[in-house]
Parts: structure tokens; C-alpha cells; sequence
């Protein structure tokens, strides 16, 4: 940059003899005498103790000033005990300066006043005499210093300091004509400057020599400089010849520590200053102290903070150089002092040395912060008030700068904490941490720091360059024209790391003890790698270099100690292998062998104790979820050398590196014990699973020449969105996501924890049984304090469950159920202080695993030990204990048990557990699809199929009004038709019933049948065959009256006990007694008068009488089957009918159907879904767009990537809204009946190219199982009726004044956030027909119906990305409230990259999918859908007030109990029960 300019070295290193006075001929005492005569006069008017005194000065001639200054000028030159003269002189000069001030002093001569620049450059350059060392006088002061005698040490650090006293003068005279001065001309300004740079070279060129005059002026001198050239720069631009020689003295005085402290202030204020006007106001701000930013002047404009900031980058020559102690000390002051010392063979050898690698460091973290500055990243400001602590290789720290850093070891968690926060975002108090958007291309940085960088990052390699080689003096701007030539000479293998000038180095100094410097570097070149946008090439020389330097980096000695390069290597790289770097695969094998040094090891062996262990596991594991997948995807591609080296590599191809990852991967989950790594870790381990699973089902198919042309297909699902009808019951809750692998071998044994490998070790079924296994393991031994971990864990084994091997082992599924319930039982069994909130959403989230483990394994039933441990579980969920703690015991009734769950939410997921195995295990999906839990017949349906329909349209109420409706333990609503159905045949008792519960409706019909169906029809029925023929005359008939008693009855006598049974006259106590027992007689003796009659009838006809014949009753074909089936099912008991002490409402309650609003809560218990239901909404970005329109318009378009396509047919199957009869996003359009009545036709199918279709007007995508249902929306804005929100008419679905009064129903448990529920409660959910705000109302001073308003359907985002920066700018909260948005974006190589964000908290976060993972086509649907699953669980979990839907039926029913009962007696009742219906 200056070659053509000639340098004012040489001339300034002279100044001090080019400037003596001529008193220096004469001897020393006389011209003492004369100095000390001359000085002590003038300085008596100066005024410097009482300003007030300043006297005119007398010297009122040229002559007679230029005298006066080679007197002053000689006593400037005198020893540093002569220090009066010297102080005196100082004062005289510096009052002199003061006539370039605005107001300057009157003591000051005329002359000097007149001409102020040409003397005060006079004077400048004489003062150059006080800086300069004398010598010997200073090597006698350093030696008595060191001398044992007390009284010489001080009085020479009394000299020593009295002449940095006056020195500092100088230097605030200095400072204020650079501040104030407006009459200084370019001269002075030169004169100045050269002066600075004269002092700074006399004190700090010579080899540091500690508390020596340069050792304590070193940072005040260099502040001067630097402060006072920045000014310049706005005054008076410096001359390139004055660059040249500030370039050239700075790297003689390199061995400085406070130069490169001074250096990186500068560079990073004026860094700051240029971002603002290079990349606008919106790029971030550099965030330095104050005083630093003071450095800059504010009136700098914008061209000379360009120049000035190249040039002071420049200025230390190439900082690399730092790491190279021959190139150091390569000065005529070291050469000198080796050719002094005794027994000092080289330069390099003198202590001052020493501290090259903490100075190396320094260095390089200031280029560090200024890439950080570039890339808009935080707090790179901060990197001068921090100071990160060397390890012991490093050598000795220099003494603490004043202004710069301290010592102390925070900087531990700046540069590694702000890395990995800046990829991973873990840090909680640090925000947006993403590089800049404006930030410039990776090549324009690396065209300016590259070849720094570069060149610190191959020291102590074979790759570095020589410590002579003049190449390493080259300039940053060259380096882009040496690498886009040929290869340099340095990438050559066969280069060595040192010249044939060489020489052997101090212990201290060799280049293992410059990795801290070395590690920055290599830190800062992984950041600016990665910080590559989507779709930015870079150069492929600089891609080259970059691969080596981190391959050499990574390198893992055989004591696998994790060494600093390789610790910030793996802190700054987490987004390396996610980032489309064209090559970068080859570090696949290095980076695995790199993460087994870490990640296995329960205590990370480091070299550095700054390093934060959990930051480097989580840095770790970041690039294992970037590599999980690539063995699968990559299969026996081979892996290339960046070297070759002919021999022959130890993994050539990726299917090498999958046992090594699933070890990995399976005992990096052993040792983990920070949550957030170990929830990465275990949507790692589910990744990896069903990666597997899938790869070998889409292997079996391709070997059966299995074709699947679904409407499930990625390419004909948008072909057959209306055709729902197969798909009611082939699309199971499990068919989407299933996966069935061959060739896996049965394990007999666990083998988590054995890390040896056959075969068949890494197929899916033993990636199964490992994971379940440990997982299973860790759940109950470590995990079980922490919620996030255990949820995540569960969530995991739910996931497994899901996964469909076909040679699994049943034992280990038995075992995995069995690991979930001790689960269960040991947190209910934890003591009563431990019971809190977390802990019982752990217990309801493994009551929900539990679910998934049986509905999925319905053969686990069969095991008469698994059904007993789950039932077991259940009781004690419900109960609080179990009734027989041991085999030993004796059971305890139910009856006889006290009901003290753990906590309501506990009791209820409990209860749902055993509704399940009850209803659903082995019956799920039933005949009427996934679509729905209950049964699609209603009321209207059933009436339409009876006898006695004539044709008439049958309206609801009509339909209600035929049944019966009864109320069971308010829990069930049993609606009981009595009239027989049209396929009824035989004269039956036929009762249909619809059975109403908390879990699903049910329709059943049954018939009283005394023989089964296959012997009913050898039953003949004969007509009347009439009476018999006698066979002989008839008999004459004996009138005899027949006698009851003996004859001589009346002849017994009495005895006292017949005595003993009173007269019934006598008993009668009052007169309506008495006047029944009246009655009683008066019907007694008319019934004996008719008989009477009857009889003497009868004797008087002697005739045959044919109305007295007997024939057989016709078969009956009107019966009360209501009264039957309530009689049989044993609930027509006067108990039953009567109310209790604990319960008022009897368990048998009949309701009142004729009150008009009974058929609309009927329909509303109807629609209120037994399943949770939650929506996703797909969107695709395109790259660049931000607006809502522009977004939603894209779901219009044909021209969506194919694999956007894929990932929607994989989240569901298509159905048709118009007859869905499940979830569809929308309340006003869900959990319709088959019957239901249209008031308007049913919206026509939207068509188009893309996915519009699915918009939720017409059709959606679908997906359900036993205890979810999920919509998957595709938002396109074209409609009124499409809406993104699915809460919009949420009332009409008609779950309104939910609400019980019954104390039977309170909470009596100990969960502390249920504490306020205990006793009589009142629970409410309405939602009113306008519509409504979901949200949280407070308990206090609200009326009981808005308590528990919550959010019941929960919103996730799936968003599709071309362009991964646009995640940044997604507008989530213009489009709706979602509770987590996942981003995808596809790789250049087939993979896909996840991208989380979800609101702060608690349960921000859910798992398989972690932020930053990288995930394979096959496992990327299900994954999806797990986690928008499992998201929406947690958040559930973590509302107080949220009542699961069973709940929500159950308050409903005793809603209607309370609304609809029929207050009767037992007798009215049974009354009731002969009345048929009308209707």
C-alpha cells in the first residue's frame, strides 16, 4: 500500500541527536549551571503553583527566544536526578505550547505568539529528548531497583516516576492542542505526529523490561498516539509517508501487549462508525464503551473512516506474525540485547517474549470481534472489557491493560456462549442472535481477514507457513489474487512448517502455545462459513482451505483430550453440515471422531478450563442432528479425501458411519445430564429410529414391487381430495405413520448398553429395542425430577409405540408398558411435599403414553400380567392406592377404599386410561373410521327404521320424543326406543338403545332371547288344535263342598296362644284406621256375595260351556323393554332410586325429553369431540416474501416444490368437509351428524393447481387417532369462509353453560395448583354463539361460567421455506396465534432442515423435532405430526384450568341432570316405566 513512499523511520530514530543543543559541548557541570540558571528565571513567571503570579515574559526577540530554547532544550537532555531543571523545562515549553490555544498564556513571548507553529514545532521536536531513555543511567536505575537494599529500590522508583510525572504533562499539553488548536497548519500537525511516533519507538522499541519507563508509559503513550492520529485524520490527513512510518514503528513494538489493546480499541470503534453508513441504520449496532467510541471524532466523514479504518487495520502488518517469535524480535534493539546478553543465543530468548501468545491472542480476538461486527452479531464491542484467561501452555499474562481489559476469566462465556447462542438461540437472555440479514457476502470477508485467519489457523500444521517467509508479510487486499491463482505453495503436502532459517525455539514460545490465537481464528472462520445464505456461493479456494484448516483442527490426539481449536471449532459450527456448503461432507468422518471425544463422556477431558461443558455438548450435539441422517441418505457413496495420502482410509463411504452414530448417539443419552442436550438427544434418538423404519418399509416394498397409488401419494392426493369414502376405514390412526422393517434379529437380551455391534445392530428393530430400553431405564432413575425431560421422554416412547415393526418382541413391549406404569407408581408415591404441578403433568402425560403403548399393542391385553399391572395402575391413579399392595394381602374392596387421588388431572387421565382398554383396545379404528370415536346413528336415524314409521319426515324433537332417556351415575345417558327396528323378525323383546357416555355414543341394539339364535328355530309354533274328544261317557258329577279344615275343628277347645293373635277391630290405633279396616270388610263380603252367585250359577247349568274353555294366549309382541333392560342391568333397586349422603342425584335419574331445549343439548353433548383436537396450518414462502397476501396466495400456485407436496400428503389423508365427521379446523363445520340439516348446500371443491383445495371451505387434510384429531389447513385467503383462524364461530358447535353443581366431581387431591379447587366447585365452559376471546379469566370476582375459560384447539404452523433467512421476517402474528411454528427448508442434497420457534416458557418446545435438525424425506411427515402433537399436549398440560374431553361430556351430562331431571318418587317412577311414550 505504501511501497512508493519513503519512510521516516531512520529520520525519527535520530531525531534525538539531530536535535542537541550546543550546550552539549561544553562539560557537563557548566552546562548544568547555565540550563539550571537560565530555567530557574523563566520558569519563576510561569505562574505553575499560583497562576495569578504569570508574569509577561522578557524575551521579546527571536534571538533571544532561540537562545532560551537550546538552553531548555539542553536541560531536557540532562540526567533524570537533575529532575527540577528537567520539571522546570517541561513547564516552560508546555506554557509556550499554549499560544496555539485559543487563549493562551501570558507568559508566553511575543515572538512565539506571533509565529506560533514554526516554534511550537520547535518545541514538539525538542521535547522528544524527555522520552528518550539515557543510557546506562537507566540500566543502573533497573538495577538498583532489583537490588536488596530498600532504600536504593526506592529512591529509583522515585527517579523512575518522577520522570513519567512530567512526561504525562507533555502528553496532556499534547492532547490539548490536538482537541483545541484551530491554528495549527499541516506542518505542525506532521511535526506533531512525528513526534508521537519518535517517543512511542525510543519507549517501547526496546525489549520490555518491567516497571522500566516504557513499561509504565507504554498505554498512555500509545492512547496519545492513537487518540491524537485519529484526530489528525479530520484535521489533517496524514501523509503516506506518515503511514509508513506509523506501519513500520508498529511492528517494531509488537512485543507490546497494550499495543494490540490499543490496536483492537480503534479498530473496533471505527468499525462501528463505518457499518452505520455502509449497511443503513437497521444493521446492528456495535455496542463498545463509550470512551472508545470517544476515540472517533464525530465530525469524521464518511470517506476518512473508510481510509482511516483500512489503514489502522493494516497497521500491525499481518497480526499472524504475532505467533512467530523470529519475525518479532527481528529488530536492531533485540539483536542489540542478544549481542549484550551472556549465554543468550538468539533474540527469541528474552523474557519479554514470553508473552507473545497472550498478545497473539489478543490480536486475533480483535479480528474475531470485527468479523463478529460484520456478520451482525452482538456484543463484539464487549470483547475489550472481557478478557478470556490462557490455559497453561499460553505462557504468562502480561500485566492488565489500564483502559483495556482485565484478567480475569470472564470471557469464558463471551466468545463460546454468544457462538453457539448465535446458532442454536439457547441463551436465555440473549436475543436476536442470528447474523444479520444486510450482513455483506462471506467472500467480501473473507477477501478482507482471510488470509489472517487462514494462516493462525494452520499454525503448529504442516499447512503453515514459515515464520521467515517473506509471504507472510503480505497484505490482506492481496489474498483474494494469491488464492484465485494456482494452489499456493503452503497447500502442498509435502511443505514444512518451518524454513531452513529456522531455529529452535524457547519452550514458551512454540506453536502449540499459540492455539488460543489459533482457536479464535478458527472460530471466526466457522462463523463466517457459517453464516452462508440460502443460495450464496463461496469461492472454492477459500472452501478448500477452510475444510483443511477445520480437518486439522479437529484433530484428536490419542490421550482424546478435547484441545481449545477443537472445542471452538465445534462452538462455532452447529449450523456446518445444514448450510448447503458445496463439499463440506468430507468432514464427516473427522467431525464423528471429533464428537466421540465429547459427547460419550460423562467428564469432557479439556485444556481449558473456560469452556463451558454444557455449551460444547450442546454445540456437539448440534452437528450429531446434522449427521444422523446422511448414512441412510447417502448410503455407500464414498467420502473423499481432502489430502490424499495413499494409504487407505478408514471410512470411505457414509454406511461406515452409522454403527458409530447410533453409539454415539446411544451413550452421549447415557452421561447427559443437562435437560435441553437431553431433549435433543432424544428427538435425535426418535429420528434416528424412524429413519430406519421407514427406509427398510420403502425397501420392502420396492423388493414386493409394492406400487402405492393412494390418494395419499404425493402426486394424486390433490387428485382425489373429495373421494373420502374408502378412506373412512383404510386410513387407521396408525397407517400414516407406521413403518415396517425385514432381516432384523429378536434380541434376547438388552443391549443398550453394550457398545459392540453384529449385523443386524443398527436395523430398526434394534435401534427399538436399545432405545426403549434405555430410555425406559433413565425415565425412572434420572429423568423423573425434571418435567421437559420426562415429558420429552415420553413423548419419545409414544412415538416408538407408533412405529410398526413387524418381528419386534412382544417381551419388549410388555416391558416398555410395565417401565411406564412403575413410572406412575413411583411418582404417586413420592412424599406429599414433592407433589406439585410438574410432577402431576408427568404422571398425566405417562398415563397418556400408556394409551398409545396398548391401543397401538392391543395383544399386551392377552398377558394376564401386563392387563393386571395396567388395571393396577389405573385403581391407583382413580383411587389413590392400590387394593392389594402386596400378593400377600388381602384385597380391599372398592367399597371399602377412601378415594384420595393424587390430583384430579391425575384421576381423570386415569379414567380415560381404563375407558380406553375398555372401549377402544383392539377395536380401534372402528367400522366408522378414524373419522370418529362414536357411533354416526342418532335418534332421527334409528326412528326412520322402526315398524311403526308410515313415511313421514321425523323432525329431532319428534325423534327424542319416542325414546326414553335415563341417567346413569351421571356419567351415562342411556336413550332407550322401545320399538322394535325394521329388520326385527321374531316377536322379541327389542330394545334400542344409545348409549351416551364421557368417552364416545354408542348405539346398540338387544333382544331377550331364552334360547340363542341357532335354536330358535326348532321351537315349532302350532295354531290351536282345539279341545279333545272324550273317549267314554261323561261321569255323573258328586256335589261335594270341599272342607278346608277337619270337621271336629269346631270341637278343639282354645288355647292361650290362639288367644295371642288380638282381634284386627282391636288394633286399630286412630279413625282412618278404622275406617280402612271398614273398607276392607265391605270389600270382603261383596267379593264372597259374588262368588256365591257365581257358584250357584254354575249348579244350575248342566250344559257344556264353551266360553270356559282353555286355549293358549297369543305370543305377546308389546313389551316395556325399557322397564326389562333397566330391571336386568340392576338398576330398578329402591337403592338406586333413592339419593345418598355423599350423593343427592340417585344413580338412576329419568329425564324430561318435552322441554324444547332438551333436543339442542342432546345435540350439543353430541358435538362435543371425546378426542382433543388441534390444527395445523401449512403455508409455503417463497424466497424474499414477507406479506400475508403474498404468502397465502402461493397455495394457488402449480408450481410448488414436488416435496412440499409430499410432506402435506404425509400428514394426513384428504376428506371431504362436507361430510366429515371429525375435527376440520373450524368449529361451525365439525363432528357433524349423519343426518343433520342443511340450510345451505354444501360448498362446491375449490380448484386449482396446488393445495388450495384444502383450505377448509370444502376439504382439509386429516389425521386421527384413539385420543387426538388433527386438521391440516391449507390457508389460501381466496375465500371469506377460508379463515386461518379456526376460532371464528367457535359457538355454534354449542358447548355453551357447560357447568356442574356437584360436590361429587371436586378435586381431593394434593396437586398444590389445584389447591383452590378443593370443595363443592362450580366448572363452566361457554362459549357463547357470537363468538368469542379465548383466554384465561380470573377465579376472583367472575361469575362462575368465565373460570375456566381456556384454550381448548391449539395452532400450529408448518411453514415451508425456500429460503431459510425469510424465517426471520415469517409473519406468525399477522396470520394467527400459534403456539409453535416449524420451518422447513430443503437442502441442496434431498435433506431438510427444522426451524423452531414457539412462544417463551415452560413448554416452549416439544420434541422429535429440535430446532436445527436435519431430517430425510421418509421421517419427515410423521415427525411433523408428532410434534405439532406433542406441542399442543404440553401446552394443555401447562393450563391450570384445562379439562380433558371426557371431562368436558361428563360436565355436560351432569349439565343435563341438573337442567332436565325428573323429581319422582320410587312409585312414580316404576309408574313411569308402564307409560309408553308419545310421540
Amino acid at each position: 500500500m505504501y511501497a512508493d513512499w519513503s519512510s521516516l523511520t531512520l529520520q525519527l530514530q535520530c531525531l534525538g541527536s539531530a536535535t542537541q543543543s550546543v550546550l552539549a559541548k561544553l562539560p557537563h557541570d557548566d552546562g548544568k549551571q547555565v540550563v539550571s540558571a537560565v530555567v530557574k528565571t523563566v520558569a519563576a513567571n510561569l505562574g505553575i503553583t499560583v497562576p495569578s503570579d504569570a508574569k509577561p515574559s522578557t524575551l521579546n526577540t527571536e534571538q533571544e527566544v532561540n537562545w532560551c530554547m537550546e538552553v531548555i532544550c539542553h536541560g531536557l537532555c540532562l540526567p533524570l536526578t537533575d529532575h527540577e531543571v528537567i520539571r522546570d523545562s517541561v513547564n516552560i515549553y508546555c506554557e509556550w505550547l499554549s499560544a496555539l490555544l485559543p487563549n493562551p498564556k501570558v507568559c508566553v513571548p511575543k515572538p512565539v505568539l506571533e509565529d506560533a507553529n514554526f516554534y511550537a514545532q520547535k518545541i514538539i521536536t525538542q521535547l522528544n529528548h524527555l522520552f528518550i531513555p539515557r543510557k546506562g543511567e537507566e540500566e543502573h536505575l533497573l538495577n538498583t531497583m532489583t537490588d536488596k537494599n530498600a532504600k536504593g529500590r526506592n529512591t529509583a522508583q522515585d527517579t523512575i516516576h518522577r520522570q513519567a510525572v512530567v512526561c504525562h504533562r507533555v502528553l496532556r499539553r499534547v492532547q490539548e492542542l490536538a482537541h483545541q488548536s484551530q491554528i495549527m497548519e499541516r506542518e505542525t500537525w506532521e511535526a506533531l505526529l512525528s513526534f508521537l511516533l519518535a517517543i512511542n519507538d525510543a519507549l517501547l522499541s526496546p525489549p520490555a523490561v518491567k516497571d522500566d519507563i516504557g513499561d509504565q508509559l507504554c498505554e498512555r503513550v500509545l492512547g496519545v498516539l492513537f487518540e491524537i492520529w485519529l484526530i489528525a485524520c479530520v484535521k489533517s490527513f496524514p501523509s503516506p509517508t506518515l503511514w509508513k512510518t506509523f506501519r513500520e514503528m508498529c511492528m517494531n513494538w509488537r512485543h507490546r501487549t497494550g499495543l494490540v489493546t490499543q490496536w483492537t480499541r480503534v479498530n473496533l470503534a471505527l468499525t462501528s462508525r463505518l457499518l452505520a453508513f455502509l449497511y443503513g441504520p437497521k444493521f446492528p449496532i456495535l455496542n463498545i464503551p463509550k470512551e472508545d467510541m470517544d476515540l472517533v471524532p464525530e465530525d469524521m466523514t464518511n470517506e476518512c473512516v473508510a481510509q482511516a479504518w483500512y489503514r489502522f487495520l493494516n497497521s500491525l502488518g499481518n497480526p499472524v506474525e504475532l505467533s512467530k517469535p523470529i519475525s518479532v524480535s527481528n529488530t536492531q534493539q533485540f539483536k542489540e540485547y542478544a549481542l549484550k546478553s551472556y549465554g543468550v543465543v538468539d533474540p527469541t530468548y528474552h523474557p519479554c517474549l514470553a508473552s507473545l501468545p497472550n498478545i497473539f491472542l489478543k490480536a486475533m480476538k480483535g479480528v474475531s470481534a470485527i468479523v463478529d461486527a460484520y456478520l451482525g452479531l452482538p456484543r463484539a464491542g464487549q470483547i475489550m472489557s472481557m478478557s478470556r484467561s490462557t490455559s497453561a501452555n499460553s505462557g504468562p499474562a502480561s500485566t492488565p491493560a489500564a483502559g483495556g481489559s482485565s484478567s480475569a476469566s470472564t470471557q469464558s462465556l463471551v466468545n463460546p456462549t454468544i457462538m453457539i447462542a448465535t446458532v442454536t438461540g439457547t441463551l436465555s437472555d440473549q436475543q436476536n442472535l442470528s447474523p444479520s440479514p444486510l450482513r455483506p457476502s462471506c467472500n467480501s470477508i473473507l477477501h478482507l481477514f482471510g488470509l489472517w485467519l487462514f494462516e493462525a489457523s494452520f499454525i503448529g500444521t504442516d499447512l503453515s507457513r514459515g515464520g521467515g517467509s517473506p509471504r507472510g508479510n503480505r497484505n490482506c487486499a492481496d489474498f483474494p489474487n494469491q488464492m484465485g491463482g494456482s494452489r499456493p505453495s503452503s497447500l502442498s503436502a509435502g511443505s514444512s512448517s518451518l524454513t531452513a532459517e529456522s531455529v529452535d525455539l524457547p519452550p514458551g514460545l512454540l506453536p502449540e502455545r499459540f492455539e488460543s490465537g489459533r482457536a479464535e481464528a478458527l472460530g471466526a472462520l466457522c462463523r463466517i462459513f457459517c453464516s452462508k445464505r440460502t443460495g450464496e456461493e463461496i469461492l472454492p479456494v477459500y472452501l478448500a482451505r477452510f475444510y483443511l484448516a477445520v480437518q486439522h483442527g479437529l484433530a484428536v490426539g490419542p490421550d482424546k483430550v478435547v484441545s481449545e481449536c477443537l472445542a471452538s471449532i465445534l462452538l462455532n459450527s452447529s449450523n456446518l453440515l445444514r448450510i448447503d456448503l458445496d463439499g463440506v461432507n468430507v468432514l464427516a468422518p473427522s467431525l464423528v471422531t471429533a464428537l466421540e471425544t465429547v459427547l460419550p463422556e460423562r467428564e469432557v477431558k479439556l485444556t481449558a478450563n473456560y469452556i463451558n461443558k454444557a455449551d460444547l455438548r450442546r454445540a456437539a450435539i448440534h452437528l450429531l442432528q446434522s449427521l444422523l441422517t446422511l448414512p441412510l441418505h447417502f448410503s455407500n457413496m464414498p467420502i473423499k479425501e481432502l489430502l490424499p495420502t495413499g494409504e487407505r482410509p478408514a471410512v470411505h463411504n457414509f454406511n461406515q458411519l452409522k454403527p458409530r452414530l447410533v453409539n454415539l448417539l446411544i451413550n452421549a443419552l447415557q452421561v447427559e445430564v443437562e435437560a435441553g442436550n437431553t431433549q435433543m438427544l432424544l428427538g435425535c434418538l426418535m429420528l434416528t429410529v424412524q429413519d430406519s423404519a421407514a427406509l427398510e418399509e420403502a425397501e420392502l416394498r420396492q423388493n414386493d414391487r409394492y406400487s402405492d397409488n393412494s390418494a395419499r401419494n404425493s402426486i394424486g392426493i390433490f387428485h382425489a381430495a373429495s373421494d373420502t369414502g374408502s378412506h373412512m376405514s383404510d386410513h387407521t390412526s396408525v397407517s400414516a405413520d407406521l413403518g415396517s422393517q425385514h432381516g432384523g434379529t429378536s434380541l434376547t437380551e438388552h443391549s443398550g448398553l453394550d457398545s459392540t455391534f453384529d449385523t443386524a445392530t443398527d436395523s430398526a428393530h434394534a435401534l427399538f429395542v436399545r432405545a426403549t430400553y434405555l430410555v425406559c431405564h433413565r425415565l425412572i432413575s434420572s429423568w423423573k425430577s425434571d418435567l421437559s425431560t420426562s415429558l420429552a421422554a415420553l413423548e419419545m416412547l409414544s412415538g416408538l409405540a407408533r412405529i410398526n415393526i413387524p418381528e419386534q418382541d412382544a417381551l419388549e413391549c410388555k416391558r416398555a408398558v410395565k417401565w411406564l406404569c412403575d413410572y406412575i407408581v413411583t411418582q404417586c408415591s413420592r412424599p406429599p411435599q414433592a407433589h406439585s404441578k410438574d410432577l402431576h403433568s408427568s404422571i398425566v402425560a405417562a398415563f397418556q403414553a400408556c394409551v398409545t403403548w396398548l391401543v397401538h399393542h392391543p395383544y399386551l391385553l392377552g398377558d394376564k400380567e401386563c392387563l393386571s399391572t395396567v388395571v393396577e395402575v389405573a385403581e391407583l391413579g382413580i383411587s389413590g392406592s392400590k387394593s392389594q399392595q402386596k400378593a400377600s394381602n388381602p384385597p380391599v374392596m372398592k367399597e371399602e377404599k377412601v378415594l384420595n387421588p393424587a390430583s384430579r388431572r391425575v384421576r381423570d387421565a386415569a379414567e380415560n386410561l381404563l375407558s380406553v382398554v375398555m372401549e377402544q383396545v383392539g377395536y380401534f379404528p372402528s367400522l366408522s373410521g378414524s373419522e370418529s370415536l362414536s357411533s354416526l346413528l342418532d335418534e332421527s336415524t334409528l326412528l326412520l327404521q322402526c315398524n311403526s314409521w308410515g313415511g313421514e319426515q321425523v323432525t329431532n324433537r319428534t325423534a327424542v320424543q319416542a325414546f326414553r332417556y335415563f341417567v346413569i351415575d351421571q356419567t351415562v345417558v342411556l336413550g332407550v326406543l322401545e320399538e322394535s327396528l325394521g329388520n326385527s323378525q321374531d316377536p322379541q323383546p327389542t330394545v334400542t338403545s344409545i348409549i351416551r357416555c364421557p368417552s364416545n355414543k354408542a348405539v346398540w341394539t338387544l333382544q331377550l332371547r331364552h334360547l340363542p339364535r341357532h335354536k330358535s328355530g326348532q321351537v315349532q309354533r302350532m295354531a290351536n288344535p282345539g279341545r279333545p274328544l272324550a273317549m267314554a261317557d261323561l261321569g255323573a258329577r258328586k256335589d261335594s263342598k270341599p272342607c278346608f279344615f277337619p270337621d271336629s275343628i269346631e270341637k278343639i277347645p282354645l288355647c292361650a296362644a290362639d288367644r295371642s293373635i288380638p282381634a284386627v277391630e282391636s288394633i286399630a290405633g286412630d279413625e282412618t284406621a278404622a275406617m280402612e279396616l271398614d273398607r276392607l270388610a265391605r270389600l270382603m263380603e261383596q267379593q264372597s256375595i259374588l262368588e256365591k252367585e257365581l257358584s250357584h250359577k254354575i249348579e244350575e247349568e248342566d250344559s257344556y260351556s264353551v266360553e270356559f274353555e282353555c286355549s293358549p294366549p297369543e305370543p305377546c309382541s308389546e313389551f316395556q323393554t325399557a322397564r326389562l333392560i333397566l330391571s336386568h342391568l340392576g338398576f330398578l333397586s329402591i337403592p338406586a332410586l333413592r339419593g345418598a349422603i355423599d350423593s343427592p342425584v340417585p344413580r338412576l335419574v329419568a329425564l324430561d325429553n318435552e322441554n324444547p331445549q332438551f333436543v339442542q343439548d342432546i345435540e350439543n353433548l353430541d358435538r362435543l369431540s371425546p378426542r382433543t383436537y388441534d390444527t395445523i396450518h401449512a403455508y409455503y414462502v417463497r424466497s424474499g416474501q414477507s406479506s400475508v397476501t403474498d404468502i397465502l396466495a402461493n397455495s394457488c400456485s402449480g408450481d410448488l416444490s414436488v416435496l412440499y407436496l409430499e410432506m402435506l400428503a404425509a400428514l394426513g389423508w384428504p376428506v371431504n368437509v362436507a361430510t366429515h365427521p371429525g375435527w376440520t379446523g373450524d368449529m361451525n363445520s365439525s363432528w357433524k351428524q349423519t343426518n343433520e340439516e342443511r340450510s345451505e348446500p354444501p360448498s362446491p371443491l375449490v380448484s386449482g393447481p396446488g393445495p388450495v383445495r384444502f383450505d377448509g371451505s370444502s376439504a382439509i387434510l386429516y389425521w386421527a387417532d384413539v385420543s387426538s384429531e388433527l386438521a391440516i389447513v391449507v390457508p389460501s385467503g381466496a375465500h371469506q369462509d377460508s379463515r386461518p383462524c379456526s376460532s371464528q364461530g367457535s359457538a355454534n358447535i354449542g358447548q355453551d353453560n357447560i357447568s356442574t353443581h356437584s360436590s361429587s366431581s371436586h378435586d381431593t387431591g394434593k396437586d398444590a395448583d389445584e389447591s383452590e379447587d378443593r370443595g363443592p366447585v362450580s366448572l363452566s365452559l361457554d362459549l357463547d354463539r357470537e363468538g368469542f376471546t379465548r383466554r384465561k379469566v380470573g377465579r376472583t370476582h367472575q361469575p362462575p361460567d368465565l373460570r375456566h375459560r381456556v384454550i381448548i384447539d391449539h395452532k400450529v404452523a408448518v411453514v415451508w421455506l425456500e429460503s431459510l433467512e425469510d424465517a426471520a421476517v415469517f409473519p406468525a402474528s399477522d396470520l394467527n396465534n400459534y403456539c409453535l411454528v416449524i420451518f422447513v427448508h430443503p437442502l441442496a442434497t434431498g435433506l431438510l432442515r427444522i426451524k423452531l420457534s414457539g412462544i417463551t416458557g415452560k413448554m416452549s418446545l416439544a420434541t422429535p423435532l429440535v430446532d436445527g435438525m436435519v431430517v430425510s424425506r421418509r421421517a419427515l411427515g410423521p415427525l411433523v405430526r408428532q410434534t405439532a402433537l406433542n406441542m399442543c399436549r404440553r401446552r394443555r398440560l401447562d393450563q391450570d384450568s384445562y379439562q380433558p374431553p371426557h371431562v368436558r361430556r361428563k360436565l355436560k351430562i351432569q349439565d343435563l341432570v341438573q337442567k332436565y331431571r325428573s323429581h319422582m318418587t320410587e312409585s312414580e317412577f316404576f309408574a313411569h316405566l308402564f307409560i309408553s311414550p308419545k310421540f
